[in-house]
């Protein structure tokens, strides 16, 4: 699981927004892995389990802290997409617009960059389900980013 550490730390700061958060999150969701060892039957399907438990501990630490109103801060996690600092703000204060389920179909798909399978599996979802969200989320990040913005800075292709 030492492979998965970057993409789970990245995933939570982007669903966080803040760096000492994000590395809480990522580390309890490592831990919650490693207890249910066990029980994980398909090791290759263990990435996934651990990005699942990450977003529904993430979820849950909303519900129970109230975090909708925290913005983001400034730093990002280098990632090739983000070309311009402004640019990297003006994401991150557009995805803590989203509701989490939103955010973590947008963050697994675009920044994890996992199929829409790899990421309802991640989710326990349906791929209609990463379908729909994925669609309301670009429904509301485009008048927060520009409809022109989406495809640049979220690795949507169009076709």
């Amino acid at each position: 699981m030492h492979v998965a550490w970057p993409g789970l730390y990245r995933s939570a700061y982007l669903l966080l927004g803040d760096l000492g958060l994000a590395e809480d999150l990522a580390q309890t969701a490592l831990a919650k892995t490693y207890t249910a060892w066990a029980r994980i039957e398909d090791r290759s399907s263990a990435r996934a389990y651990a990005q699942r438990t990450l977003v529904n501990t993430a979820s849950s630490w909303f519900r129970k802290r109230g975090w909708r109103n925290e913005r983001p801060s400034a730093d990002l996690p280098e990632r090739p997409d983000a070309r311009h600092p402004g640019a990297r703000i003006e994401i991150m204060e557009a995805l803590a617009q989203l509701p989490p389920r939103q955010r973590a179909v947008v963050v697994l798909r675009y920044y994890e960059d996992l199929s829409v399978a790899e990421t309802a599996d991640a989710l326990g979802c349906s791929t209609g389900t990463v379908k729909s969200q994925t669609f309301e989320a670009f429904a509301k990040l485009r008048p927060l980013l520009g409809d022109a913005a989406i495809p640049e800075t979220l690795g949507v292709h169009r076709g």
